[in-house]
């Protein structure tokens, strides 16, 4: 019903940047909030989240350095990461969180398969 594919990761040295992107699809009406995650050893930690309004929340580790964007036209997110540290090397998620289906259904939490950052020199 409901799929999340995430896009962008890859390798960089610290300092650098990435752009983690996801698209929502399927029996989509509204989806109220989205957000990363990122998965480390024993975890899964919330990155950001970002509301269909606007309104955003940010893990302490990342402000300043992350930026959470939305296009609700496109049920897409995307993750600027900046001055990236070996800390931030992870499997990043996307999520869907109260999705409305086209039904009228408020539909369950819903996650993509993930995309891997590694940070190392």
């Amino acid at each position: 019903q409901v799929q999340l594919v995430e896009s962008g990761g890859g390798s960089v040295q610290p300092g650098g940047s990435l752009r983690l992107s996801c698209v929502a699809s399927g029996t989509i009406s509204a989806i109220y909030t989205m957000g990363w995650y990122r998965q480390v050893p024993g975890k899964r930690e919330l990155v950001a989240t970002i509301t269909d309004g606007g309104a955003t929340n940010y893990a302490d580790a990342v402000k300043g350095r992350f930026t959470i964007t939305r296009d609700n036209a496109r049920n897409t997110i995307y993750l600027q990461m900046t001055r990236l540290e070996p800390e931030d090397t992870a499997v990043y998620y996307c999520n869907g969180d109260r999705v409305r289906l086209t039904d009228g259904r408020l539909g369950k939490n819903y996650w993509g398969q993930g995309t891997r950052v590694t940070v190392s020199s």
